[in-house]
Order: C-alpha cells, then structure tokens, then sequence
C-alpha cells in the first residue's frame, strides 16, 4: 500500500504544462548585408544586421553567424550589446 501511494505522489508532481516550451529572452535581428566569411576554416559568415526590438532597437550590428545564412533571414540574438571583430588579414603585397 505504501508503495502505490508513492507512485501516485510521483505522477501528480509532473508537470502539468509539459507541452510548453520555456526560451530565453530573445532580440530578433534581420540580415541585411553580409560581409565575408570568417573563421580559421572559413566555417562562419559575417553579417550586418539590424536589431528589431528590445533596447537596441534601430542598431546595425556585426556578427558571426554559423550555418548557411541570406539576406533577410531573422536572427534570434541572446545580446545586443557585444559586437563582432572587423574582418582583416593579411593581404599580399601589403606591409
């Protein structure tokens, strides 16, 4: 008897909205140029994008993104306030 009363306590702590997806605070971002690729291998792309919402709304910002990425695609940024490095290099025929 004791046993089935714990089995009984463990299904009802469930939770009960378990269909509910719980995400962070997210700033979308839409892609409006891209810059070049980054990365040792090339494995990023370095865009421009434009904040849509939250404090730094209306700011055009450098980022790294990974993964195949166009113009007009929406990013989901977790912070507006760290931007990207320019892209450089060394270039031949340069000093």
């Amino acid at each position: 008897m004791a046993k089935e009363e714990i089995r009984k306590k463990g299904k009802s702590d469930a939770k009960p909205d378990s269909n509910v997806a719980d995400f962070t605070k997210a700033i979308p971002a839409d892609i409006k140029e891209i810059v070049g690729r980054a990365g040792s291998r090339g494995e990023l792309t370095q865009v421009m994008c434009l904040v849509q919402d939250g404090r730094d709304k209306g700011k055009m910002m450098r980022r790294n993104v990974k993964g195949p990425v166009q113009i007009g695609d929406v990013l989901m940024l977790l912070e507006t306030e760290i931007e990207a490095h320019r892209l450089g290099g060394v270039r031949k025929g340069r000093r």
